[in-house]
């Protein structure tokens, strides 16, 4: 396995990782003593719990040997961030419990289990997910969120000291208790596998802290989630074993922002074994093929964890590696501090136009079981649009949910969706946008698919321009004043007019140009109709409306929808160093301390997967012409 850099870290970088672990420690993403301790409680307690159950499942078997009873055992094991050590406040726990040959998943484990669960104290919104990929049920037990999976293992008694790396377990089993086991299996070897499991838990947690301010944590909605971002950071990790995490911050991004997709992502070479289940392989498997981001799990079986991962979702992914490798270089550099690093992508203030999704059930158990369906099948609702739409419009969606404060949250959320036009591409002024039959396609063949609908299910899509964002979605429920939007534009034309002045070729006439186009950059919005959707229904015989009557319906006022490049806001932070910048700026002026960044002599190799960039945008964005984009009315 190739290794970059075995070069060890310099004072700077001790400095720096300080700086950088100070800001979690600020933005509070530690869990706290008692809540740590009150973790450790509920464990306990559910493991004693499970002894319990194959205990009274033994003895319901027939089997009455005192001597089997007391040898009947499951065993709790643990995954995820609180496995790796990187849960924060309020973090659920993943546990797998697995069982002997005898006790089944269906009867047993979601039967008696689920009951004996359903009479314990302190235990609530138990749901159980019996068909879903990977079964599970999920509870709250003493506060803390539990997701419990269930591995029938085909041993007779399960030892203590099971080793669940071994893969002799995995002989004879079905597709869902791999799976089931698969967390666990892939947690633990990651573990294994990374040269230093401090700075690794560290820089976990910048990333995933990162991630979620940039709104790109999610793997149900096509981003990245929890165990995909653990493999790229242990991948980073492996490349520079005795790096600080500001180093590796840095160079996480350095890699990734170019990385040659669909190159996979792999900690070890890809294992096989004598046992029928699936290995990824696009040798052989023409849907492996298809994978755009492939990010391979360690063990056995080796899988893609990052399916669901879509053209567009890669494009956004790519566009924020990008963003984050140029700032982490001005860090390096002094120029910045690292709290930029870590700046919320405004995601209400980036678009001009938004669809809202809806959806609400009759009671809380069936609301949580409609969110978690209707919520994996949104990425599909992105292709269909950016597919119908001919490629002008890209949609990037925000991975949460919101409730409104006034309406009790446990039965409806609502979900947004950012529209923009594709940059490079130039549509013809005034095109119109039809998004009827693609939204009523969505509905009737991917959300009413689904088998457990209970009436009382539904969703309800529907446009919004910017300015008509509820005040839910805000922070406090209080909408940030217009007055900020107006400071920042007055910036810009400043930094534009100061740039243009030092500029030897510029003209009065020029300068006043640019600062025209700068500030109207995007599309203009002067529809007084919004994009509505039809009302809210449930599955009916009634099937989408065909094009031929779309077509002879009567068609409300076209609509002017304005589009603009996300970064077109952006605008240069003012470089105002704390003492530890000042300090870093001033030892790298006078070469005093060597940096890890700045010996390029030990970056010169480079993995295969990184000899050229696939992905190559500028920081600011380029001005764009006027474009009026028409949407026509969702409503029938």
């Amino acid at each position: 396995m190739e290794i970059i850099s075995t070069s060890a870290p310099t004072v700077l970088d001790v400095i720096s990782t300080k700086e950088l672990e100070k800001i979690l420690v600020d933005e509070k993403l530690f869990a706290s003593e008692e809540e740590s301790l009150g973790r450790v409680e509920v464990l306990g307690r559910l493991d004693g719990i499970v002894k319990d159950w194959i205990k009274r499942v033994t003895m319901d078997k027939g089997i009455s040997d005192e001597e089997q009873i007391q040898e009947a055992n499951a065993k709790l094991f643990t995954f995820g961030s609180y496995r790796l050590g990187v849960a924060g406040p309020s973090a659920d726990i993943d546990a797998l419990c697995v069982g002997p040959c005898y006790a089944t998943r269906h009867d047993d484990f979601f039967g008696k289990l689920f009951r004996m669960l359903q009479e314990t104290p302190l235990v609530e919104d138990l749901t159980p997910v019996p068909d879903a990929r990977v079964p599970v049920i999920k509870f709250k037990f003493n506060g803390v969120s539990v997701d419990l999976l269930y591995a029938q293992l085909q041993f007779s008694v399960i030892p203590e000291d099971l080793d669940s790396l071994q893969d002799s377990l995995l002989h004879n089993l079905d597709e869902q208790t791999v799976l089931s086991l698969n967390g666990c299996r892939v947690t633990d070897r990651i573990l294994s596998l990374v040269p230093n499991i401090r700075n690794f838990r560290s820089t976990l947690r910048c990333l995933r802290f990162w991630a979620k301010r940039r709104g790109i944590y999610s793997n149900a909605m096509g981003f990245l989630g929890g165990i995909n971002w653990a493999l790229l950071v242990a991948r980073v990790c492996q490349l520079y074993p005795n790096a600080l995490p500001n180093v590796l911050v840095s160079r996480f991004f350095k890699i990734f922002a170019h990385w040659k997709w669909p190159n996979p992502v792999m900690l070890c070479p890809i294992q096989y074994q004598a046992m029928p289940h699936h290995v990824w392989d696009p040798r052989s498997n023409q849907r492996d093929r298809k994978h755009l981001m492939p990010i391979i799990t360690p063990s056995y079986p080796c899988t893609n964890s990052s399916y669901n991962v879509s053209s567009t979702t890669l494009r956004i992914m790519q566009e924020e590696f990008q963003r984050a490798k140029e700032l982490c270089e001005e860090i390096e550099a002094g120029k910045r501090t690292w709290i930029t690093l870590f700046e919320p992508y405004h995601f209400f203030g980036s678009f001009k136009n938004y669809l809202q999704i809806h959806i609400a059930a009759k009671n809380a158990g069936d609301f949580r079981q409609w969110k978690g369906w209707v919520e994996s099948r949104l990425r599909q609702l992105i292709h269909m649009i950016e597919r119908d739409m001919g490629g002008v419009l890209q949609c990037r969606l925000y991975p949460g949910d919101f409730s409104e404060n006034s309406v009790k949250s446990s039965s409806q959320c609502h979900y947004f969706m950012g529209l923009g036009c594709k940059q490079g591409v130039s549509p013809q002024d005034g095109e119109k946008f039809d998004m009827r039959l693609t939204v009523e396609e969505f509905k009737s063949h991917v959300v009413w698919m689904y088998s457990s609908w209970k009436q009382g299910m539904q969703i309800h899509v529907s446009h919004l321009r910017c300015q008509d964002i509820p005040d839910f979605v805000f922070p406090g429920g209080v909408r940030p004043p217009k007055s900020l939007n107006e400071k920042k534009r007055k910036r810009i034309e400043v930094i534009e007019s100061t740039k243009l002045k030092k500029s030897e070729s510029s003209t009065a006439g020029h300068s006043s140009g640019q600062k025209s186009s700068q500030t109207e950059s995007g599309v203009a919005l002067d529809g007084s109709h919004g994009l509505k959707s039809s009302p809210s229904v449930e599955p009916s015989t009634s099937s989408v409306s065909s094009s031929t009557s779309a077509s002879s319906r009567p068609q409300r006022p076209a609509v002017s929808i304005e589009t603009e490049d996300d970064n077109a806001t952006s605008v240069s932070q003012a470089q105002n160093f704390n003492q530890v910048g000042a300090t870093v700026a001033a030892a790298l002026a006078t070469g005093t301390i060597s940096s890890f960044c700045q010996n390029e002599s030990l970056e010169e190799l480079e993995p295969p997967e990184l000899t050229a960039p696939c992905f190559k945008t500028a920081f600011v964005a380029t001005q764009k012409p006027i474009i009026k984009l028409q949407f026509s009315s969702l409503v029938k």
